[in-house]
């Protein structure tokens, strides 16, 4: 079993992209993990927001082994404090024995049929954030979930 961290697009923002990949290398260390990136679409500017999700959609469920525990990165999803998050996960590592992957969506969130697929949605925040820093804040927080997980001393509770 892995976990997988799934992202829609390049992350173009510089500063995003050095501390995504300073995390990725920090949670190797520790757990079997792949972070994938899918291609972003192309020429989006005259597709409306509903068929953008649908074929980012599609894109996602193609790529996703079917065995997977989905959880989807979504502002409506349930919301932990760390702490929280660290025993879900602690809990979901022995009991889930498969892939667990989360998905962070491109700017127009996800499709239906997505939706229909999930197992869970998580939310970070109830604040807003652009797509692309949820990446790192998600990072971030997996990177401590697991180091609580651990026992090791980067969680000042």
């Amino acid at each position: 079993m892995k976990l997988v961290f799934i992202q829609t697009g390049k992350t173009t923002e510089k500063h995003v992209a050095e501390g995504v990949s300073l995390y990725h290398d920090r949670i190797r260390k520790i757990t079997n993990f792949e972070l994938v990136t899918l291609p972003g679409l192309k020429s989006t500017g005259k597709l409306g927001s509903s068929e953008v999700k649908r074929r980012e959609g599609k894109q996602l469920l193609e790529f996703l082994p079917e065995d997977s525990y989905l959880i989807l990165l979504d502002d409506k999803g349930r919301e932990f404090t760390t702490s929280e998050l660290a025993a879900f996960m602690k809990r979901s590592l022995t009991i889930i024995r498969r892939n667990i992957v989360f998905v962070a969506g491109g700017a127009w969130g996800f499709s239906p049929e997505v939706y229909s697929r999930a197992e869970m949605k998580l939310s970070l925040s109830r604040l807003t954030f652009p797509h692309q820093l949820v990446r790192l804040l998600f990072m971030e927080q997996l990177y401590r979930v697991l180091t609580i997980i651990e026992g090791t001393p980067y969680h000042h509770e």
